[in-house]
């Protein structure tokens, strides 16, 4: 009996979800961290100068709104030129299917040879997916594209505006909900922590070691809320802020 209902095993990407999944991968968790480190940077740095709340709200506000515009219109002109690539490349193989059909057959039996079949069997393999669908086939092996998995720029800059607003919102709040002489602290915890889940999940979600993501982003994050705080001191004891 021939199965038709084989699933995927555990942490594989398979055909069909893989570009869309790397897609939201990075759209959302980057988004996420960007927005985190840097209206932390921004309100920590602001607080090290002044106790001022309206100050700090201010300019967290600011970092918040210029970050989420600035993540999408990135997301998008990156994921747009990757997307004009991937239409060219479909177009030019769609052109060179009709013009040679023949020769893009040999072309495919012969890739298929080149992943270990014998003549005869690559023949029947690339003549039996050339019949199903020649475009799909050929798109898959030599270019490893898939017609049906071409991202989108919207749905990249939609997520990262997203992420990197709702990452944005947390040092806000942890830096201006509490008493101002507990907010540093508190936002630097706050912080880091956000950061540890958020690597732990972008690992998960990817494959990756968890403990050398978790690292990264919180020892990154780190460095980041601890270069402004002191400058926003420096700025503060020389007498600029």
């Amino acid at each position: 009996m021939t199965r038709t209902d084989v699933t995927p095993h555990e942490g594989e990407l398979h055909a069909g979800n893989l570009a869309e999944r790397l897609n939201w991968l990075r759209a959302g968790v980057l988004g996420a961290n960007d927005g985190i480190v840097s209206v932390a940077a921004i309100v920590v740095g602001v607080a090290g100068a002044t106790t001022s709340t309206g100050a700090i709200a201010t300019a967290g506000a600011a970092g918040l709104v210029g970050g989420a515009i600035s993540m999408a219109l990135g997301e998008y002109v990156s994921v747009s030129s990757q997307r004009d690539s991937q239409n060219a490349l479909i177009e030019k193989e769609q052109q060179e299917l009709h013009h040679d059909p023949a020769g893009e057959l040999e072309e495919l039996t012969q890739l298929y040879e080149a992943r270990g079949l014998s003549r005869d069997t690559a023949g029947q393999v690339a003549k039996e997916l050339t019949a199903k669908n020649a475009l799909k086939a050929h798109l898959a092996m030599e270019l490893n594209i898939d017609q049906d998995d071409v991202v989108s720029p919207w749905h990249a800059a939609a997520a990262s505006a997203l992420a990197f607003t709702i990452g944005a919102i947390l040092p806000m709040l942890a830096m201006l909900l509490p008493p101002a002489s507990v907010r540093i602290p508190v936002t630097f915890a706050a912080v880091l922590i956000a950061l540890a889940l958020t690597g732990a999940i972008g690992a998960r979600i990817g494959g990756g070691s968890k403990r050398r993501a978790t690292l990264r982003v919180v020892i990154g994050g780190a460095l980041a809320l601890a270069a402004t705080f002191v400058i926003g001191m420096l700025l503060h004891t020389g007498g600029v802020a």
